[in-house]
This record gives structure tokens, C-alpha cells and sequence, in this order.
């Protein structure tokens, strides 16, 4: 693998870790919060907590915009500065609505990431590599979440203002990042999409020279050929494509995984485990998605995407299957934590190392921008409606009826990989746009 190209897709990866650490760090402040604003529940879930998950949204609908005209460059360092300004703003507000109002810029910074980063590494890494680059991004999220856990832990016992360094503490990150990113070339195939062709070229000689330049021109001037002027999306020509992103990540948050990061320690309490032992085992989870998410890494251009999502497929309707069966049986004490941990592996393995990946792969390069938007965007509107709606579940339903929704969403997701999931590893992204797209507009 060319030095080159894996540092830079390890700095625009580094978007995915201030993601982790900005989603997560809010959990180590917020009781502070509430005590010191005297806050309603209502008002600080709402506000205080929820304003960061719907810029989020926010972030993930409209930064196809600024992906495709700014390009991607431009549009990682903005969300670097996106990430430093929440930062500092939030460590420095003296009350509940400023302090949402810059976590609603960071959560900005957090949806617009999910486009431009995964996008640009997919644009700049060589087919074979593909997966395992932008998997990076997926690793850095994960490792950003164990570390704001760390950093809450340090500064949770320094004094009274402990929670402005808790969330203040992501700006160093922020600002090396930013700085970082204006060291990164343009993407070439953004460039190539905007008919900027000797510029293109240049950068694909001092990124990947051992690529067949010439080919890959021809390729994507042949692709610009059979594009309409204004076309997008949401025609019929790119209905496949649209289509299996939607299903993607549907099943992804379909599966219950935000449901159960977020309320971890409480669904063990609920299955019969001290508070203190509860707390312990989740962040044994954190750290089991942390290495078996390496393990996907490791695995995605080897097996292959279709060949993980069977195994998390598989992996996830036995664990839901078995952690139904614990509330329904009442099963008690370690073994609901264990399918929890089963669960988990089974996420990072399979959805959490592929979905990032698959999705910056399958839209034409004029487009991947705005299809990578829509991805994310029914990822983050799922991810934001879901999790909200477990207390109530939990308290009207039970436990283990959610659960087993979540098991059967996992079969029809396995049947969405058998008999709809296409393979992209080791093919040129040009080749994904001839394939999954006709050439010729219906």
C-alpha cells in the first residue's frame, strides 16, 4: 500500500475518531449540567442533550452540498473547524441554550463527516485497499468513544468545572485535525467530475502512480458522457444504488446497535446485574467493538462485504434471539451480558466494518456525495428516533418483544444480503457506476 495514500486516509479518517468523541463526551457532563442549569428532563433531553443529535441530522442531509461543491477537501477542514468552535463554545457557555446551540455545530461537524471523510478515502484509495481504508473511519469512531470515556474518567474529579474540560478537551484534538487536513491533495476523481482533468492527473501522479492513468480517464470521461446535466439521485437511472443504500442503513439501526450503546447499563440492571457490575460490562463492550471492528478491517478486502454481512447477519439474529429469550425466560446474571458482547462482535464485524465502505462505493463519482447524504441521513434520522423510543418500549411492551423485532429485522436483512447485496471489493469505482447504474437514463 502506498505511504502516500495511507496517510492521508488515516487524516481524513481522524474526522471519524472527533465523531466518537464528540457523540460520547456529553455522558460524562451531563448530570453536572442538569444539577447546575436545574434543567427539567424534558428540557435537558431535549435541549441540552438532544440538540448535538439533530444537528447530526442536519449535518448528514445537507453536507452532500458542500462535498460536491466545495469538494471534499475543503469540506473536511471546515468540519474540522466545525468540531473546535463546538468545542471551546461549549466548554465556555454559562447557559443551557448557548451551550446547545454550539453542540448543534458540532453535530454539524459529526453528520457532515459521515459524508465527506468516507467519500474521499474511497475516491483516493486503489480498489484493492478500498475496504480496509475507509474502514478506518469506522475504527476511529470507535476508538474516539473509548477515549472521550478515558478523558471523562481523568477530569471527572478536578473540581466543580469539570465538565467545561470534558467537552472543552476535544478542541486540541479538533485543531490538529484541521491543521492536518490542509495537508491532504484534492480527491481526483472529484476533480475528474468537475472536468478538471490535467489537475486530476497531477494528483494521481504523486498519490498512486503505479495507476493506469490514462484508463482511469477514459473511464470517468465516459461516465460524465452518460450523465444528464441537473441529473440526481432520486431518477430512475440510480434507483438500485439509492435503493441499497436505504436498505443499509435501515437494517443498520433496525438491529437495535444505538439502542444498545446507549442504554447498556440499563438493559443489564434490567436482566439482573448490580449497578457496578452493569457499568463494568459495558465498557467491556466498548472495548469488544473496538477489536472485533480491526477484525472487519482486517477482513473486508480479504472476504469481502458480502461475506461480513452474513456473518454479522447471523451473528446478530442469534444473539437478539437469545437476549429475547433471557427477558422472556428470565434468564438472569452474566449470560445476558454475554449475548450482549456476541452482539456487539457481531455489529463490528459485519455493519458497523461495511457500512461506511459499501456506501461511498456505489454511487457514480458526480454523485457520491449526495448518495453518501442520503445514507447517512436515514442512518441518523433512525439513529435518533429509535434509541428515544426504548424507554417507552421497554416500560409498555417488554424487553423481550423489542428484542425479538430486532431479531426478525435481522433475517429480512439476511435475506436482503443474499438476494439483493451486491459484491464491490477489488472493483473500480467507475466499474461499481457501470454496473449498479445503465448507462443510458430511463
Amino acid at each position: 500500500m502506498d505511504k502516500k495514500i495511507l496517510r492521508f486516509s488515516i487524516t481524513a479518517a481522524l474526522a471519524g475518531f472527533l465523531f466518537g468523541f464528540d457523540t460520547v463526551v456529553i455522558s460524562g457532563a451531563e448530570k453536572s449540567l442538569q444539577a447546575l442549569w436545574q434543567s427539567s428532563d424534558s428540557f435537558h433531553g431535549i435541549v441540552v442533550i438532544g440538540m448535538a443529535l439533530w444537528g447530526t441530522v442536519v449535518g448528514a442531509l445537507l453536507g452532500g452540498i458542500p462535498t460536491n461543491k466545495l469538494g471534499r477537501k475543503k469540506t473536511l477542514i471546515w468540519i474540522g473547524v466545525l468540531y473546535t468552535v463546538s468545542a471551546l463554545g461549549s466548554a465556555f457557555a454559562n447557559d443551557p441554550i448557548t451551550f446547545a446551540v454550539f453542540r448543534f455545530i458540532g453535530g454539524l461537524g459529526v453528520g457532515a463527516s459521515t459524508v465527506a471523510a468516507p467519500s474521499y478515502i474511497s475516491e483516493i484509495a486503489p480498489a484493492k485497499d478500498r475496504g480496509k481504508l475507509v474502514g478506518l473511519y469506522q475504527f476511529n469512531i470507535v476508538f474516539g468513544i473509548l477515549i472521550a470515556f478515558f478523558s471523562n474518567y481523568l477530569l471527572s474529579g478536578i473540581g466543580e468545572n469539570a465538565w467545561r474540560w470534558m467537552v472543552g478537551v476535544e478542541a486540541i484534538p479538533a485543531a490538529i485535525y484541521t491543521v492536518m487536513s490542509f495537508g491532504i491533495p484534492k480527491s481526483p476523481r472529484w476533480l475528474l467530475s468537475k472536468s478538471r482533468f490535467e489537475e486530476a492527473k497531477n494528483v494521481l501522479i504523486s498519490i498512486n502512480p503505479k495507476v493506469n492513468i490514462d484508463q482511469l480517464l477514459e473511464d470517468v470521461k465516459l461516465e460524465n458522457l452518460n450523465t444528464i446535466p441537473g441529473e440526481n439521485i432520486f431518477i430512475r437511472k440510480y434507483r438500485f444504488p439509492l435503493m441499497l443504500a436505504f436498505l443499509l442503513a435501515f437494517f443498520n439501526q433496525l438491529s437495535g446497535i444505538n439502542a444498545f450503546l446507549y442504554y447498556a447499563p440499563r438493559i443489564l440492571e434490567e436482566a439482573g446485574l448490580g449497578a457496578s457490575t452493569a457499568l463494568l460490562s459495558s465498557i467491556g463492550i466498548g472495548v469488544t467493538n473496538m477489536v472485533f471492528t480491526l477484525i472487519g478491517i482486517y477482513l473486508i478486502d480479504r472476504m469481502g462485504r458480502k461475506q461480513l454481512m452474513y456473518i454479522g447477519s447471523v451473528g446478530y439474529i442469534v444473539s437478539l434471539s437469545l437476549v429475547a429469550c433471557a427477558f422472556f425466560f428470565a434468564w438472569e446474571g452474566m449470560a445476558v451480558a454475554i449475548f450482549l458482547f456476541v452482539f456487539i462482535a457481531a455489529h463490528a464485524i459485519g455493519q458497523g466494518s461495511v457500512i461506511w465502505v459499501f456506501i461511498s462505493e456505489i454511487f457514480p463519482n458526480h454523485l457520491r456525495s449526495y448518495g453518501q447524504s442520503f445514507g447517512c441521513s436515514v442512518h441518523w434520522v433512525l439513529a435518533a428516533i429509535i434509541p428515544s423510543s426504548i424507554p417507552f418500549l421497554f416500560s409498555s411492551i417488554g424487553p423481550g418483544i423489542v428484542f425479538s423485532i430486532f431479531a426478525f429485522m435481522m433475517v429480512l436483512q439476511l435475506l436482503f444480503v443474499i438476494f439483493m447485496m451486491p459484491e464491490t471489493k477489488g472493483i473500480s469505482l467507475e466499474e461499481l457506476s457501470k454496473k449498479l447504474s445503465p448507462q443510458k437514463a430511463a
